[in-house]
This record gives structure tokens, C-alpha cells and sequence, in this order.
């Protein structure tokens, strides 16, 4: 229950943040063009905050956190009198009202600029990506890719971390190939690109990693059977496990690899397991119960506990950390290419290289938001970076209801040179009401599937 109202917190927070950023874009214009603004409104429903501000505005903070708008003085809703026709947004030229219009996208994209370019300028903690195992046969390992290779580019996007390769991962599903440029360790300042025949790769996003699928997983440093870290009350612990032992066997079967022993204790839930342990060079046998927890599909054993690892290569971890100059550069960069990414996988779903149950909905965003919370500021920043892009590009889309909508409403004014029939307009609104409800119901059923 409280991790449930710790994502609702971080979701309401996340939500308010980006609907206050893209309402405030189309006040701020409108205010700009002379229009005047009945509401300045977060959420819809019930107002449960609200004041007058000295420009007869009022601002409100309302009970659903869903959304938001910006109220203006309008001809085709309110009677306008003679002396206030100029202040309504109907009777602004065509160029203040499509300014008006796509000031709130347009914000969200500024607003994710000033995220990423908070996020390097605190810096946030990466990894070289480096390759680790390779599995043989596989998409990666025909392609002549080998163990060690550090990634320098996907599609010729420069990869500094995991996050970028998996970006760059992601934007090529349903492609036929892929080029991936790495680095030897054995040949040092020498590149050399790859190419990677995707005709067979297929995976799904909900259960597989892209890297995972294509047969490599990133370098980590090697891990022991040793226990580092034993948590309180947990399984594992009313079976006397300790910290420092190290396992040796399960049901009297010997085990060589932590995978091997995680595996063993995912998949037996509530069932009781028999171990040998090392401790202080004396064997010890202990009974495990692992705890029962749901996870993706079905229910999973969980005993608590953690493993230890070797230490780093020190030249692999470092900090994504730039001047306040720099950073400015990357984080238009970083934009673009979430830009570039998120354009490409709605490309994707529109033709149908990605089936409709890649769609998320509140739900999933609210996990989202308190997961990045958990893990701090610079991680939320870079969550919400990332949303507000996507509201930015959906916001585009020319479905009437959206932004993208009314902007092509008048790009038909333009081109007729008048304003396109309200009774057009109206059907318009419908149809695209009705896909934008379908396209949510779609999103939220993913969502409760995944629960």
C-alpha cells in the first residue's frame, strides 16, 4: 500500500509539473497576443485551490489530476461585446492563434531541455558500454561482435552509456538491419563498424531486453556465491543465513553461479530448500523457505538477500557530468534524440511494427514516477524530461481535440483563406475524441495486464 501511494504521490507531482509547463505555454502566448484569460486551470473538476490574480485571471488547482487548460475569451463560446472583440482568441490573426496553439508543446520541449540540462550539470552516474557475454549464434555474435568491445555508436548516435544504447536499440525494432560501431580493447583507438541482420530478431519489450534478444549482455563485474548482504527478517534470514556465508549446494545439487542460485529461488516459492553453506571454513545446513511475490506473469520466490561482486574496472564508472556551457549542448542533443526516438516508434505503431500493447497508460507512468523518485532528484528530473517530450509530440499529433488538431484546422484556413465550418470542425472532434478515448482504453488495459 505505501509503495501504491508513493507512485500516486510522484504521478500527481510529475503531472502537475508538465500540465502547469504546456498550459502555461498557451497562457503565456495568448497573454503575449492581447487575449484575455477567463481560467488558468490545473486539473479538471472541482477547484479545490483558486485565486484572482491582478489580471482578472483566475488560477486554479482543481481535484483531477489529469489534465489542465487555459479558458480565453472566445466568440464561438462566450458573447463578446463590441469592446472586447479585439481581446478574443477567435478574432487574433491566424498567425497569433496558431502561435498560441502550439506554445504548449513547444513548452514542454523547452522544459525538457532545462530538465536534461539539469541532469548534466549534477551529473548522474554511468557506465561504459561495454560488451560482457556474447551469446553464440546469436544476431550479435554473426555479426562478428565480441566480448570486451566497448559501444561507440548505434546507427551512428554516439553512445556514451547503457541508456543511450538502449535508446538506439529500441528506435530499430521492426527494422531489417542495424550498424553498431565498437572499439577493440585489443586495438586501441581503432572503430570498426558492424552490421546486424534483424530479419529474424523479434522480442517482446514487456519480458525481454533488446540486448538480451540479441544475444549480448552489458559487462559486469564477476559475482559470488558469498553473501553480501542479508536482509532483516526476511526468508533468508529466519533461515539463519548470514552475511559472509557463502552457498555451496541446493537439495544436496551443487551450484557454481549466482544466476544458477537466483534462478532456484525465483522459482520455488514458499517451498522448502535444503542448503550447505561455508562459514568460516565449517559447513553448515539450513533450511530456505523463499518468500512467495507476484511478479510479471506469475508468482515468484524472493529470499532476500544479495550477492558480492568484484569491484569496477575504475575507467569504466564514471560521472555524465558537463559545464554549464556544455551541458546546454547536450541536453538539446539528448532532447533531439528522445525527439527522434518517440517519432520513429509512433511510425512504428501507425504501420504496425509495434503492436498496440506496447502502449502505457497512467498507471504505468505512475510507477514510473515513483521508481525514479525512489532513485532521486537527477533520475525524476530525467523522467520527466522524457514525459514531457512525449506530451509535446502527442500533443502535435493532427488528431481534432489535440493541439496538432487545431493547427491543422488553420493550416486549411490558410490555405482557403478562411476559417474551416464549425460543423466540420465538430465532426472532427468527435472522430478524434473517439480514437483518443480508444487509444487510452488500449493503454490503461496494458497497464492492468502488467499488474
Amino acid at each position: 500500500m505505501t509503495t501504491v501511494l508513493w507512485n500516486f504521490a510522484a504521478f500527481v507531482v510529475a503531472l502537475g509539473i508538465l500540465v502547469a509547463v504546456h498550459e502555461y505555454g498557451h497562457f503565456w502566448v495568448a497573454r503575449r497576443c492581447g487575449v484575455k484569460v477567463h481560467k488558468f486551470s490545473i486539473g479538471f473538476g472541482k477547484s479545490i485551490w483558486n485565486k484572482i490574480g491582478k489580471d482578472g485571471t483566475e488560477y486554479s488547482i482543481s481535484i483531477i489530476p489529469l489534465g489542465g487548460y487555459v479558458k480565453m475569451l472566445d466568440g464561438r463560446i462566450d458573447e463578446v461585446s463590441e469592446s472586447e472583440k479585439h481581446l478574443a482568441f477567435d478574432h487574433k490573426p491566424l498567425a497569433q492563434r496558431s502561435a498560441i496553439v502550439a506554445a504548449g508543446p513547444i513548452a514542454n520541449f523547452l522544459f525538457a531541455i532545462l530538465a536534461y540540462w539539469l541532469v548534466f550539470l549534477i551529473g548522474i552516474p554511468a557506465v561504459k558500454p561495454v560488451i560482457g557475454e556474447v551469446t553464440p549464434n546469436s544476431i550479435v555474435a554473426q555479426a562478428g561482435i565480441e566480448s570486451g568491445m566497448e559501444l561507440k555508436a548505434v546507427n551512428g548516435v554516439k553512445t556514451a552509456d547503457w541508456e543511450s544504447v538502449n535508446m538506439g536499440l529500441i528506435a530499430k525494432i521492426g527494422d531489417d538491419h542495424m550498424t553498431m560501431t565498437l572499439a577493440s580493447s585489443a586495438e586501441l583507438g581503432v572503430e570498426k563498424q558492424y552490421t546486424l541482420d534483424l530479419k529474424s530478431w523479434s522480442f517482446d519489450p514487456e519480458t525481454e531486453s533488446a540486448m538480451s534478444t540479441l544475444g549480448f549482455r552489458p559487462f559486469s563485474p564477476a559475482v559470488h556465491l558469498t553473501l553480501a548482504s542479508v536482509q532483516e527478517g526476511g526468508a533468508a534470514s529466519k533461515a539463519g543465513l548470514l552475511v559472509g556465508d557463502t552457498i555451496l549446494s541446493v537439495n544436496d545439487k551443487s551450484v557454481t553461479q549466482w544466476q544458477e542460485f537466483a534462478s532456484i529461488i525465483r522459482d520455488n516459492p514458499e517451498r522448502s530448500l535444503s542448503l550447505a553453506v561455508d562459514r568460516d571454513g565449517a559447513i553448515e545446513q539450513l533450511t530456505l523457505i523463499p518468500e512467495q511475490r507476484k511478479g510479471r506473469n506469475d508468482d515468484i520466490g524472493f529470499a532476500g538477500i544479495s550477492p558480492t561482486f568484484d569491484a569496477w574496472p575504475a575507467d569504466y564508472r564514471f560521472d555524465l557530468r558537463f559545464g554549464p556551457i556544455e551541458a546546454v549542448g547536450k541536453a538539446i542533443e539528448k532532447t533531439k534524440q528522445v525527439v527522434g526516438l518517440t517519432l520513429t516508434m509512433l511510425k512504428k505503431l501507425v504501420v504496425g511494427d509495434v503492436g498496440l500493447n506496447n502502449l502505457s497508460g497512467p498507471i504505468s507512468i505512475a510507477k514510473g514516477a515513483g521508481a525514479t523518485a525512489d532513485y532521486g532528484l537527477v533520475y525524476f528530473l530525467g523522467f520527466l524530461a522524457l514525459i514531457s517530450i512525449n506530451l509535446g509530440i502527442i500533443n502535435l499529433v493532427p488528431l481534432p481535440i489535440l493541439d496538432g488538431g487545431h493547427l491543422l484546422f488553420f493550416a486549411i484556413e490558410a490555405v482557403i483563406r478562411r476559417p474551416v465550418p464549425e460543423k466540420i470542425q465538430d465532426v472532427g472532434y468527435r472522430v478524434g475524441g473517439v480514437i483518443i478515448f480508444a487509444l487510452m482504453s488500449i493503454a490503461i488495459l496494458n497497464d492492468f495486464m502488467r499488474l
